[in-house]
């Protein structure tokens, strides 16, 4: 008999296969799939990379022949649940009906409106037993992006800046001086990161017009994201390879437009605090740095009734926000 902890195990092993898709799965989600049988791992996978197969085709592929047998008496694992319609691949659901797997155990329901339960729903018919929610909120955290873009119909917005010991972003200095330096070379690696792993980042008018800030992803694989800046800057943005948008509301209605899941926040205290008091983030982080400044342009003020959290990041303190938004869209199916 399987018992609720040794489905733990396998779906722990889901989340880690489909961390391998974080960079290249967009706009899909990442998805990792695991067959047990016999007490082992007889084939897994993740979902590698956009157009190409998904987790579960890649971990039935992965099926040595002498294991194959096996198949009718395995058990599924995965992530998120196998989706139900043609897309640039088949349905996973009717594979895994074809392969004949008696169980199934999903993470967490698809909020993509073509999926949303159908999938469970397909194979339930089929006299596959499916089990649904196991470490339910650790699979929806690995595809807030995703779910934030077809539950709330905008990018996933993350805050983030570093701060000195006495609460300011910067010194009050003229724009021909360097900003004050915060982070450290082992921090400057998360942001590099989190920049790969959002598909956008912005910045206000005052923040590239002191900064000239690059905002690439040079300490880290993946693609840089797009570069965005808020107000008008003439052509030096746009020859500098940003694009410049009016207000928040122009700027995320055309990432929704282009499919953009993520948006990287990274201006002054005036682009962030416009953010915030909007509501208009889902999660926030904040570099404790030992550098005092003494005075200078004040951090965000954060929502009292949010409480951070202290996080430990390469060798680095955060604060770590989380609105709670978006887990108040999540949808479940048992």
């Amino acid at each position: 008999m399987t018992t609720t902890s040794s489905h733990e195990i396998w779906m722990r092993r889901c989340l880690q296969l489909a961390q391998h898709g974080e960079l290249m799965a967009a706009p899909n989600p990442v998805v990792g799939a695991v067959l047990v049988a016999e007490g082992r791992i007889i084939g897994e996978g993740w979902h590698r990379k956009c157009g190409e197969p998904h987790a579960e085709v890649n971990a039935f592929a992965a099926v040595r022949p002498a294991d194959r047998h096996l198949i009718p008496e395995a058990t599924l694992y995965v992530s998120l649940e196998p989706c139900a319609h043609y897309g640039r691949t088949p349905p996973c659901a009717e594979l895994i009906i074809r392969k004949g797997v008696r169980r199934v155990v999903v993470g967490c329901v698809d909020p993509f409106a073509r999926v949303a339960g159908r999938g469970i729903e397909m194979l339930r018919q089929a006299g596959i037993e499916v089990v649904v929610g196991v470490l339910r909120e650790a699979c929806l955290a690995l595809n807030k992006r995703f779910i934030c873009q077809h539950a709330l119909h905008r990018p996933f917005i993350t805050l983030k800046w570093a701060a000195s010991a006495d609460g300011f972003l910067d010194r009050i200095r003229p724009a021909d001086e360097e900003p004050s330096r915060l982070s450290s070379p082992l921090s400057k690696l998360r942001v590099h990161k989190l920049r790969a792993l959002h598909g956008a980042i912005l910045v206000g008018h005052r923040t590239f017009v002191m900064d000239r800030p690059h905002l690439r992803t040079h300490y880290w694989p993946g693609n840089s994201p797009l570069r965005c800046v808020l107000g008008s800057v003439g052509e030096e943005a746009l020859a500098a390879g940003f694009e410049a948008f009016a207000d928040i509301d122009t700027l995320l209605a055309t990432l929704t437009e282009r499919g953009i899941q993520g948006l990287f926040v990274e201006g002054g205290e005036r682009t962030l605090q416009s953010f915030i008091e909007r509501d208009l983030w889902d999660e926030a982080w904040q570099e404790c740095t030992p550098v005092l400044l003494g005075d200078g342009v004040p951090v965000p003020t954060m929502p009292r009734q949010y409480r951070a959290q202290d996080e430990m990041h390469y060798g680095a303190r955060y604060k770590h926000w989380v609105s709670p938004i978006l887990a108040s869209h999540y949808v479940d199916f048992s």
